[in-house]
């Protein structure tokens, strides 16, 4: 089966930062937001599916990847990432699209319909979470302490914690404890999939992402929830120990007449997990939606 071809192109936001983009495929728009930090690839199931009757849209986040590190630092805020899907749509005409979020995707997504509501047709989240999953993170509260620890020894030693970063990410045996902690199943997900994304990880200007994700740790989303009058199918990973179920349960409770579907052997990288499970939902969902 050939490849759907692919167009590539940047753009300027709001602040004229450099937005790398992707586009696969013609009709519908998608537009696809990983996790802080991850890579396109993280999409590749879907979009090898959905490219072949959609208009499937991917993008690296401002300080990610082949995307411009903005020349102010104080623009990595959740605001800042809202304006650029504003920007990226704007850039490519499109009036509507389909939003599919995962992980801090799902943040930056209600954030994004928070400002600009007129630009969502439908919302898919994938393991998401809507404000800080540092407290209940691999079920304690060590994560958050070990953040402001780290953080604090970047700025004094930002060298040394570089170095560090990036050999601690990349090692074989890091990559296997993330992996059996619930970030992903490594029964079902290939460990190619894996080291690609500790690659792209370690590529990152770690103060961009120190910010970011510090941007993450302060933004809470829960009353936008409230709000949301799009379709919505929301998925989880029973065995998903980065962002627990609770995380999901909440956003389905809160976003009326949502779609929720748990699944079972599901790691924080569901859809890397069941690709061909997690695309036939979403199939099913978008099918029933008639204005889509």
């Amino acid at each position: 089966m050939e490849k759907t071809p692919k167009k590539t192109g940047y753009f300027k936001s709001f602040d004229g930062t450099k937005i790398y983009y992707e586009i696969r495929g013609t009709g519908k728009p998608m537009v696809f937001c990983y996790g802080i930090g991850c890579l396109m690839n993280h999409w590749s199931p879907q979009v090898k599916h959905f490219s072949s009757r959609y208009q499937v849209i991917t993008f690296d986040y401002r300080a990610h990847h082949k995307s411009d590190v903005p020349e102010d630092r104080t623009q990595l805020t959740m605001d800042a990432y809202a304006q650029d899907i504003k920007y990226l749509m704007d850039h490519l005409e499109l009036n509507t699209a389909c939003f599919v979020g995962h992980s801090w995707g799902g943040q930056v997504l209600i954030r994004a319909y928070d400002m600009f509501p007129e630009l969502f047709s439908s919302l898919i989240f994938i393991n998401g979470f809507v404000k800080n999953p540092i407290a209940g993170m691999f079920g304690n509260n060590y994560a958050g302490s070990f953040f402001q620890l780290f953080k604090s020894g970047y700025s004094q030693l930002p060298e040394t914690l570089s170095y560090i970063w990036k050999k601690g990410v990349n090692n074989p045996l890091a990559i296997q404890l993330s992996a059996l902690a619930g970030g992903f199943n490594i029964h079902l997900t290939s460990l190619k999939d894996i080291e690609i994304y500790a690659r792209g990880l370690t590529t990152m200007d770690l103060n961009s992402f120190l910010d970011t994700f510090e941007s993450m740790m302060n933004y809470d989303g829960s009353p936008v929830l409230d709000r949301v009058q799009v379709p919505t199918l929301i998925i989880g990973g029973k065995k998903d120990a980065v962002t627990p179920q609770k995380h999901q349960e909440n956003m389905h409770i809160r976003i009326k007449g949502s779609q929720f579907l748990m699944i079972p052997y599901g790691s924080h990288c569901t859809q890397l997990d069941m690709p061909d499970f997690v695309n036939l939902k979403i199939d099913h969902f978008l099918n029933k939606i008639t204005y889509f």
